[in-house]
C-alpha cells in the first residue's frame, strides 16, 4: 500500500513537472553518460587517440545543449552535429559521444514545423555523413568503419521517430478540432432550433390573443353600450366574449403544451376552421364574405396553418384599426401555391376609429409576423393600402418545400 501510495505520488509530480526540468534532466543524464563512456572501451572500438580535456569540453557541450531543445532545436542540433564532427575528427574515442546528436535529431523532427526541420535534418546528416566517412577513411581496424554507418543510420531513425511522433500530434490536434467543431455545430444548431421554436410558440401566441382580444374589445364596447336598452343583445354580446376567451384559452394550451414533456400536441388550426374563424369575426360587426375554390391537391399541415394565421391576423387588424366594414376573404389554391387574399372596404363611419395609415399598418408587428411566416415557407406577402379605400393582405405560399425546389 505504501509503495503504491509512493508511485501515485510521483506520478503526480512527472505529471505536474514543466517542460524544462525534464529537459534539464535530460540534458544532464546524456552529459554524464557521454563523459562516462568516454573512459569505457567497447568491442571493435577502432585505434584513437585518448580523450584530452578538450574532448570532454566538447562532451560536455553537446550534452549540455539539449538543455535548450524545445526552445531552439536548430541550435541545439547544430552545435551537437559541429561537436560530433569536431569530436570525430581529432580522433578521439567514439563510443557514445552522440547521444546527444541523436536526441537533438529527434528533437528537431517532432518540435519542429514540419518540411522546413526535415530539410535542416536531411542536410545536416548528409554532412556529418560525409564528414564522417572522410574522417574514417584510415580507420583501424577496417571492420570499425561499421561504427560510422551506424552513426548514420541511428541519425536517421532517430529524425524519422521524430517526425512519427510529430505527425501523430498533428493528427491528434485535427481530431480534436473537428471533434470540437462538430460538438459546436451540433450546439449552434441546437440553439437554432430552440430560438425558431420559440419564435414560433411566439407568433402564435401573438395571433391567438391578438385576435381573442380584439373580439372581446369590440363586444365589450357594444355589451357596454346596448345594457340597459338591450339586454338580450348585451346577453348575445357577453356569449360571443365568453366563447372567445374560452376558445382563446384552448388554443393557448395547445401552443404552449409544447414545452410540456408528455402532453400530446394537438393539430394547429387550418383552413377547415376559416368558417368558425370568420363566424367570430361577423359577431364583432364585421361583413364577411369567404371566397374558398377546392384545393387541387391536399395542402400540407404547415400551409395550412400559415393560411388561417394570415387571415386571422388580417381580420384581427380589421377589427382593431377599421371597425365594422365588409372584407372579403379570398382562398385560391393551385397546384403549386396558395394565394390569399383579405380585403376590406375601409371604414364606413370615419368617427368610429382612428384612420389607419400604410405606414402605421405596414409597421405593424402583425404585419412583420405575416411576412415571417410566408418567408419560411419560401412564400411572399404584400399589404397595402387601396387607392379606392380599405386595405389589402396578399400573400403567396408554395404547397412544396424550399428543399425541393432548389
Amino acid at each position: 500500500m505504501v509503495l503504491r501510495a509512493v508511485s501515485r505520488q510521483l506520478s503526480a509530480w512527472f505529471s505536474r513537472r514543466p517542460a524544462w526540468l525534464s529537459d534539464v534532466l535530460l540534458a544532464l543524464f546524456v552529459t554524464v553518460i557521454q563523459v562516462q563512456s568516454a573512459a569505457i572501451p567497447v568491442p571493435l572500438e577502432p585505434v584513437s587517440s585518448p580523450v584530452s580535456g578538450f574532448g570532454y569540453a566538447l562532451l560536455i557541450v553537446s550534452g549540455v545543449a539539449v538543455a535548450a531543445r524545445r526552445q531552439r532545436p536548430v541550435l541545439v542540433f547544430t552545435v551537437t552535429a559541429l561537436a560530433s564532427l569536431v569530436y570525430f575528427g581529432l580522433d578521439f574515442p567514439d563510443r557514445l559521444s552522440y547521444l546527444g546528436l541523436f536526441v537533438a535529431l529527434y528533437t528537431l523532427a517532432a518540435y519542429g514545423d514540419g518540411r522546413r526541420s526535415l530539410m535542416v535534418a536531411s542536410v545536416g546528416i548528409t554532412v556529418l555523413a560525409v564528414g564522417w566517412l572522410i574522417a574514417g577513411a584510415d580507420i583501424e581496424p577496417r571492420v570499425a568503419i561499421g561504427w560510422v554507418f551506424f552513426r548514420i543510420g541511428a541519425s536517421v531513425i532517430s529524425t524519422t521517430l521524430g517526425e512519427s511522433v510529430r505527425s501523430r500530434r498533428v493528427i491528434a490536434a485535427d481530431a480534436q478540432e473537428r471533434a470540437e467543431l462538430a460538438e459546436r455545430s451540433r450546439d449552434e444548431e441546437t440553439r437554432a432550433r430552440v430560438d425558431a421554436e420559440r419564435l414560433r410558440i411566439a407568433r402564435e401566441v401573438h395571433d391567438t390573443v391578438a385576435h381573442a382580444i380584439a373580439i372581446i374589445n369590440v363586444q365589450s364596447g357594444v355589451t357596454a353600450h346596448v345594457l340597459d336598452k338591450r339586454p338580450e343583445q348585451a346577453r348575445e354580446a357577453l356569449r360571443t366574449i365568453e366563447q372567445t376567451s374560452s376558445r382563446a384559452l384552448h388554443e393557448m394550451r395547445a401552443i404552449l403544451g409544447v414545452l410540456r414533456d408528455g402532453d400530446e400536441r394537438e393539430p394547429y388550426p387550418g383552413l377547415d376552421q376559416i368558417h368558425e374563424l370568420t363566424g367570430k369575426a361577423r359577431d364583432a360587426g364585421l361583413d364577411i364574405a369567404i371566397e374558398q375554390t377546392s384545393p387541387v391537391t391536399p395542402l400540407p399541415s404547415a400551409v395550412g396553418s400559415a393560411a388561417y394565421r394570415i387571415v386571422q391576423e388580417s381580420i384581427t387588424n380589421v377589427i382593431r384599426h377599421v371597425g365594422p366594414t365588409r372584407v372579403t376573404v379570398a382562398l385560391e389554391p393551385g397546384i403549386d401555391a396558395l394565394r390569399i387574399r383579405v380585403i376590406d372596404e375601409g371604414r364606413r363611419d370615419p368617427s368610429h376609429v382612428p384612420a389607419r395609415t400604410d405606414s402605421s399598418a405596414t409597421t405593424g408587428r402583425g404585419i412583420v409576423g405575416m411576412r415571417e411566416r410566408c418567408q419560411l415557407l419560401g412564400g411572399e406577402l404584400d399589404a397595402k393600402s387601396r387607392p379606392g379605400g380599405g386595405f389589402e393582405v396578399t400573400a403567396c405560399l408554395p404547397l412544396a418545400p424550399i428543399g425541393s425546389r432548389l
